[in-house]
């Protein structure tokens, strides 16, 4: 593998998010939604993400990690592009971003029709990297983002494809609504919702057997050494529901990072040890959350639980027996990529993902996350854990 320097791309936590947006109107334009205290902080030039969002817009936390020095050097030339990083990937960072799937396999997006499984030859698509979104209307609340591209395979096939995403600022009265919670007086809230749609645009239908893409959402978030993912899953047999966790992609994950109970996991999102999980279909409950013990914040992330006649895709970097066998949650640590070198950020993420989209010329498929950050004292924090999440906040804090 290729060795990158990567010792600048680290970034304190402690950042307001007046301090985020204020960095951030610096270096590219921003679209701020608010309702009241609560704000989110939207980027165009980078596919309509969400950089980061706050409960309290003056002094209040920012949730999103934003990588600085990266977007303090924009967009590269393609002479200073190579062998750097960004040759492969701008990681600007931003807590809710567009992506689609499959990473790696037979009809992966990232690797070219020729190519290894290799980083060297990892590349990211550009329209979910340096493309940007066109604003197509806004309101107080809310943004409407478009985008068109064509994209190929690594088996070869092309793909024009329409792009749409909302981004719309969720109240506390529609955030209890949406959860089916009591959000009392003492709880301090962000919430926001994306809907994001991918049309087949062209002339041929996308078939399985010529590879499919499905709609990919991840949030980077500021780790702490007091942060724990919790993710709920059913349970039953194996044979059945399959395996509770896939803990392999980049390596077992030890059990001093995860920690699997009967119809709950636990993983750490300190940000020390590179890892990723994952949890498929038959398992989910269409819902996953972390907990800082440190700021006594609570992460809620949901999404549109939908039929998926052909499964989801599979993003494991190798030549596929079961290209549509992949998961629909996934959390991943970051930390070390090698040994001796530093982390990316560090942060830890929440991923959802669509069913795999077998699209006639002009259907869409959608896919809604949901996500919210919630403050307050650790009786009310431990009513929503046990609701929402199936476990109480002792349990959570004492799982490592």
């Amino acid at each position: 593998m290729q060795r990158f320097d990567i010792t600048e791309n680290s970034v304190s936590a402690s950042y307001t998010f007046a301090d985020d947006l204020a960095f951030l109107n610096k270096h590219t334009d921003i679209v701020l939604l608010r309702d009241g205290d609560a704000s989110v902080a939207v980027a165009p030039a980078y596919q309509g993400r969400v950089m980061t969002s706050t409960f309290d817009q003056e002094s209040g936390p920012s949730f999103g990690w934003i990588n600085r020095p990266v977007i303090e050097k924009g967009l590269l030339s393609d002479e200073d592009r190579k062998g750097a990083l960004e040759e492969h990937i701008y990681i600007f960072g931003g807590e809710e971003r567009f992506w689609l799937g499959p990473e790696g396999g037979q009809y992966a997006l990232f690797f070219k029709p020729g190519t290894g499984f290799t980083f060297d030859d990892w590349t990211t698509p550009a329209a979910i990297d340096t493309d940007r979104f066109k604003l197509v209307s806004q309101t107080e609340s809310s943004a409407i983002f478009s985008h068109d591209t064509e994209l190929i395979n690594h088996s070869g096939t092309k793909f024009k494809v329409g792009i749409e995403r909302t981004v719309e600022l969720l109240d506390k009265k529609k955030a209890a609504t949406l959860l089916s919670v009591e959000l009392g007086d003492g709880l301090r809230m962000v919430g926001y919702e994306t809907d994001n749609r991918i049309t087949n645009t062209g002339t041929k239908a996308w078939k399985p057997e010529t590879g499919l893409m499905s709609i990919w959402i991840l949030g980077m978030y500021n780790p702490s050494p007091k942060t724990t993912v919790v993710i709920p899953f059913k349970t039953g047999d194996e044979k059945h529901f399959g395996p509770k966790v896939n803990d392999t992609y980049f390596g077992k994950v030890p059990p001093e990072y995860l920690q699997v109970q009967e119809d709950t996991l636990f993983f750490r999102g300190d940000g020390t040890r590179r890892g990723k999980i994952g949890v498929n279909a038959q398992r989910s409950k269409g819902i996953a959350g972390s907990y800082d013990a440190t700021g006594k914040v609570l992460n809620i992330v949901t999404y549109n639980v939908q039929d998926a006649p052909e499964g989801f895709v599979n993003s494991m970097w190798e030549l596929q027996d079961k290209p549509y066998s992949g998961d629909v949650i996934n959390s991943y640590n970051d930390g070390s990529p090698e040994e001796g070198k530093p982390p990316l950020g560090p942060f830890y993420e929440l991923e959802t993902s669509s069913p795999a989209a077998a699209l006639e010329p002009g259907e869409t498929i959608k896919h809604v996350q949901r996500t919210f950050h919630i403050q307050g004292s650790e009786e009310q924090l431990n009513a929503l854990t046990e609701k929402l999440l199936g476990v109480s906040l002792d349990l959570i804090k004492s799982a490592f």
